[in-house]
């Protein structure tokens, strides 16, 4: 049962949320769940298609295909993806720009706002979270009192709801006598001198 109560129980709510939803990248909000919810819509009609059309549509696919397999894929070498070792050369760093104290004071005082504006905000969600919470805990006190199988069904958990499935590494102990074997390779690092 959601934490509205519904008007068929006989039960007026107590109060009425205004919850916005934020759009932030750094923070989900708990309250932006409903976003993720599937839309409900129906898939659009299927035009009818000319099998001609089709036919040719598929024949040149399969000329297309025969086409690339004739050419054999060109392989990219694997140095390439290897930084060059003059870009890791430290005294290549950039230093970064000199800035005056008058722009140093800007900046730590508007991180400063930011964090207060950011506090001010979770407290604000968290305190709508919590009264959200004590209106539901009060509505399946006052459902109890009415119905228990009511109650009951109400506190129910769905498992349909979150359909997620973790799996963990399993802990065991390690083996007191395991002796690691050693293993063979053979070393193919590159090395390159200048």
């Amino acid at each position: 049962m959601s934490w509205l109560v519904r008007p068929a129980l006989g039960l007026a709510p107590r109060a009425v949320w205004n919850a916005s939803v934020r759009g932030s990248h750094w923070q989900r909000s708990l309250l932006a769940l409903r976003e993720s919810l599937p839309m409900r819509a129906e898939p659009k009609k299927k035009k009818k298609v000319d099998p001609r059309r089709e036919q040719a549509a598929r024949d040149r696919l399969r000329k297309k295909l025969k086409k690339l397999e004739r050419v054999p894929p060109e392989l990219i070498p694997i140095e390439d993806f290897i930084t060059p070792t003059k870009f890791l050369d430290e005294s290549r760093v950039r230093d970064p720009d000199k800035l005056t104290v008058e722009e140093s004071e800007r900046r730590a005082l508007l991180m400063k706002e930011w964090s207060r504006y950011k506090k001010k905000e979770h407290k604000q969600e968290a305190e709508m979270i919590q009264s959200m919470m004590e209106a539901q805990q009060q509505a399946l006190k006052e459902l109890r009192l009415e119905s228990e199988e009511l109650y009951q069904a109400a506190v129910k958990r769905d498992q349909g709801l979150f359909p997620l499935e973790l799996q963990g590494t399993s802990f065991a102990p390690p083996i007191a006598d395991y002796q690691a074997p050693d293993g063979k390779y053979r070393d193919i690092t590159k090395v390159y001198t200048q």
